[in-house]
């Protein structure tokens, strides 16, 4: 079967959540058969641009619209709009002979499906939230092939009831990762004390700027207990100052690409609950306090809560979260190694490294259906 399938497009962009599960996809794709076509769809302004090519992986730039969520004058253009992107991106199905199209959501999803629909080429969608984004609640009129990455989503979604869980594909760095062989060397490149309790600070890809401002105040405290801390403050924040002259390190950075670092060096974590966050730090058995974003629909709490649920991780409001807050809750939990274990055992239990594995076994029954 793996023999016959010669073309495939990847289709995600514009923030992380859908470009690194597309780029783990692929990678996974690239290992089984270094052979097979692999296209990538992206839009001109989506962070795809800056990561996909360096990959190398080709990336096809075609036309897509936001939809809109309210009857406006965007709504009557939106069809128009549409029809035109589809025939854009139709264009590319045909010139690579594509012969599957996997979506993982984002604005330049929905011409794509509905391009593979006119063309009667198979769909794949892959969702890791709740509720499911608007362009793959789109691409589900046209499939019966929708993978999730959690099983909660089943069970809180309707329209999701029949999906097939295969878990979120991960980069092979994070997937494979053994902590404990790997925490003195990630402990030594961040010049980091090789045996002291370490508390790994992040906020997704933009860093969070309200999780800055709380470590900040808690600095001292946490550093005093012994407690050292990694921190990626992110490359869009206004910076925030940790205190100077602290008794034990901690070590600050706007970004960190390789984010299985942080998590080897790692004791926990505290951080957003944006569903690659959620499946990453579950996967390497990372407990976390997770701080879910205050906007939106609540779906990052939704991701963090049944990893909670199982016993590997904390739920705190963003509004709760104060330096009074860490300095109570962290010390304390940091100095009891037998609690975070049971963490980390709880995490691992919930998480799953093969997701990309699982979601290429079902892309292959698509086809062959």
């Amino acid at each position: 079967m793996a023999g016959d399938l010669r073309s495939v497009v990847l289709a995600g962009g514009g923030t992380g959540g859908h470009v690194y599960p597309l780029l783990a996809f692929a990678d996974c794709l690239r290992r089984h058969d270094p052979d097979l076509r692999i296209t990538c769809l992206g839009t001109a302004r989506g962070l795809e641009n800056e990561i996909i090519p360096p990959r190398g992986y080709d990336l096809r730039l075609v036309p897509a619209h936001q939809l809109p969520r309210s009857v406006n004058l965007n709504l009557v253009r939106t069809p128009d709009r549409m029809w035109r992107a589809a025939r854009a991106t139709r264009a590319v199905l045909d010139e690579v002979a594509a012969q599957v199209v996997v979506g993982f959501g984002g604005y330049v999803a929905v011409p794509a499906y509905l391009a593979a629909w006119r063309r009667h080429t198979p769909i794949v969608i892959h969702e890791v939230n709740v509720p499911p984004g608007v362009a793959n609640r789109m691409g589900m009129r046209f499939t019966r092939h929708v993978a999730v990455g959690f099983p909660y989503q089943t069970e809180q979604v309707p329209a999701l009831r029949q999906a097939r869980v295969t878990g979120v594909p991960l980069r092979q760095s994070i997937a494979t990762l053994d902590r404990s062989a790997r925490r003195a060397q990630a402990r030594a490149h961040f010049g980091l004390d090789p045996d002291r309790p370490t508390l790994f600070v992040f906020g997704a890809s933009q860093g969070a700027r309200s999780i800055n401002l709380a470590m900040a105040g808690a600095a001292k405290a946490l550093t005093a207990a012994g407690i050292q801390v990694l921190h990626i403050m992110g490359a869009r924040n206004e910076p925030v100052e940790i205190p100077p002259d602290l008794p034990v390190p901690y070590v600050t950075t706007k970004f960190l690409s390789e984010m299985e670092l942080g998590y080897a060096a790692a004791d926990l974590a505290l951080c957003r609950g944006g569903a690659m966050t959620c499946a990453e730090t579950a996967a390497v058995g990372v407990p976390a306090i997770y701080v879910p974003l205050p906007y939106g629909n609540g779906e990052q709490r939704r991701n963090a809560l049944p990893v909670v649920e199982a016993g590997g991780g904390l739920l705190v409001d963003d509004s709760e979260l104060t330096s009074a807050w860490i300095e109570q809750t962290v010390v304390p939990l940091l100095r009891d190694p037998a609690r975070v274990a049971a963490m980390s055992a709880a995490a691992a239990g919930y998480g799953r490294r093969d997701g990309d594995e699982a979601l290429r076994a079902f892309m292959y029954e698509a086809v062959a259906r």
